[in-house]
């Protein structure tokens, strides 16, 4: 490869006798590969470009000509996938890489890859939102032992329609010695989250505060990344002091400290979204977590989550100063992912352009949309039906006839009655203030109807249940598409090859090829895109990258 460039910055001296370097395009691509080493970009007697990472490289301003040795053009440093993001927040996880993946509802984001995540040096959460508090405590319990003291995390998703099962998941995580939440959907501080976050604050004899308990906070808009990233409200901490939840002098301590102990900045994603584009939401984000600890002497990490799927996403966010990664899409497509099969086949299908907006069951009445799969699924258009007919008639009794009948068959597959009564038998157990109002508010029955089809499509798609195909809700970014994109043709491509772990693994290793061609780009030295470009590899050729 010909290499025109600009002034050498020094000379490349060999260790050998022989001083021409071989300068082909699988040399190159080995070079660069060589993650755990430094690696000099030298100009050849032949004006070919080479990259090595064996001999001594000297700096020179100017560069006068030695008696022996070849122009150093470049270099870059050692870059292996372990030094990307934020050391203190891999040292506080105990993790090998700033990777973590993140809580997709319903157990999606199952046991097995959390396990998958923990058991490789990296962080997973456990997609506990929508479960029964019985099945996330024997997930709670069976964790413990497969993982021991390794790290992982549980999700605490907003309720605003049912904050008595948010305070029991609070409950049933202390009682559990859960540590790690992750916090979201949030639109606002509430009681439970902050009992959370400050139980069993201390001062340490070093005058510094303990606490125990972390949360993740997941947002996307920065008036509740401040709330975030701030102390809680003095209300609220008198509050907690009066239910008995905290003592006077821990309130005073948790006065001192952030709601949040890490923050994601979460663009465009599947799932609960404002589609916020990334490159102007994470310099936002960061900008007003270092105004904030001006002001109160600490800093939170912040990470990425939201179209990263890629080796180069991937090494963007670390470059825009993200101090960990966060996936989710991706992991849905994986073997150890909550869902089954026929759903894995369909987002190892999909396109960039292959999501859209579709109301939200947790939070329909109040107009919430989530990205979904539009591909493959007829949920999108349904349940947008739904959501009009909700805006239009303020009961079942306003409705034509023949809309009642297009909802009985299309969607409930049973009469209105009869769904209203087996949602009527859920709410008895969950949260029998539904029913009151319900009982009393025809238009609120009508909501609790429709929610019941919304939330249900979700489980029928985890389930693989075929005779509801058409109606799966399946949440789902961009990020799904382009991982598609870059693995055709690799092993990748079939879903039966994707595990959590070897997927992670690869990104994060081709992100650190991708930070280190970026790094020669800014001197002036424009690799060949097949030289830069990362193609997936299967465990053990990665094993031979990270740990020649």
């Amino acid at each position: 490869m010909q290499h025109k460039s600009s002034s050498p910055i020094g000379w490349w001296l060999s260790p050998s006798d022989d001083d021409y370097l071989s300068a082909t395009q699988d040399d190159l691509t080995s070079a660069l590969l060589r993650l755990t080493s430094p690696l000099f970009a030298v100009q050849n007697h032949d004006g070919s470009l080479a990259l090595t990472a064996s001999g001594q490289g000297m700096l020179s301003y100017p560069s006068p000509p030695i008696a022996k040795g070849l122009p150093l053009l470049g270099f870059v440093p050692a870059l292996p996938p372990e030094s990307l993001g934020d050391s203190a927040f891999r040292s506080k996880y105990s993790l090998q890489l700033a990777y973590v993946s993140g809580s997709m509802a319903n157990g999606i984001a199952s046991e097995d890859l959390v396990a998958a995540m923990a058991q490789n040096g990296m962080l997973g959460f456990f997609g506990s939102a929508g479960l029964a508090l019985d099945r996330v405590e024997g997930v709670m319990h069976r964790l413990r032992e497969r993982l021991g003291t390794r790290p992982y995390g549980f999700n605490l998703i907003h309720s605003p329609h049912d904050p008595a099962l948010e305070a029991a998941l609070v409950e049933l995580f202390l009682k559990g010695k859960i540590r790690l939440l992750e916090a979201s959907a949030f639109m606002s501080l509430t009681l439970p989250l902050l009992r959370f976050r400050y139980a069993g604050i201390s001062l340490r004899s070093d005058g510094t505060v303990y606490t125990p308990n972390s949360i993740m906070a997941k947002v996307s808009r920065l008036e509740l990344a401040q709330k975030f990233l701030m102390p809680a409200p003095d209300n609220m901490l008198r509050a907690l002091v009066e239910s008995g939840d905290l003592t006077t002098d821990q309130a005073a301590l948790a006065a001192k400290v952030p709601v949040c102990s890490e923050l994601t900045a979460e663009a465009d994603s599947g799932g609960h979204t404002d589609n916020r584009p990334a490159v102007s939401m994470w310099p936002s984000m960061l900008e007003l977590r270092d105004s904030i600890a001006a002001k109160y002497g600490y800093s939170v990490p912040v990470g990425a989550a939201g179209g990263i799927s890629t080796p180069v996403s991937a090494a963007a966010a670390f470059a825009m100063g993200a101090a960990y990664v966060m996936t989710g899409s991706v992991n849905q497509a994986c073997s150890e992912s909550g869902t089954c099969e026929q759903v894995r086949e369909v987002l190892a299908k999909a396109g960039p352009a292959d999501c859209t907006m579709a109301p939200a069951a947790d939070m329909f009445e109040m107009g919430v949309n989530v990205q979904v799969l539009k591909w493959g699924t007829m949920f999108p258009v349904k349940a947008r039906k739904l959501y009009g007919w909700y805006r239009q008639y303020s009961s079942f009794q306003e409705m034509p006839k023949e809309v009642i009948a297009q909802i009985e068959r299309d969607y409930l597959r049973c009469s209105i009655d009869e769904c209203w009564s087996s949602t009527r038998e859920f709410f008895a157990k969950r949260d029998p203030r539904q029913i009151a109002k319900a009982e009393q508010d025809p238009k609120h029955l009508m909501a609790l109807v429709f929610r019941s089809y919304l939330g249900q499509a979700s489980r029928w798609a985890n389930s693989g249940d075929p005779t509801r195909r058409s109606d799966y809700q399946i949440w789902c970014g961009p990020a799904m598409g382009a991982f598609n994109e870059w693995v055709k043709g690799s092993f990748l491509e079939n879903p039966l090859e994707r595990h959590a772990a070897n997927i992670a693994l690869n990104i994060m290793t081709g992100a650190a090829v991708a930070s280190r061609a970026d790094m020669l780009r800014k001197q002036g030295i424009a690799l060949p895109a097949v030289v830069t470009r990362f193609a997936p590899r299967k465990p053990q050729e990665l094993e031979e990258i990270r740990h020649p």
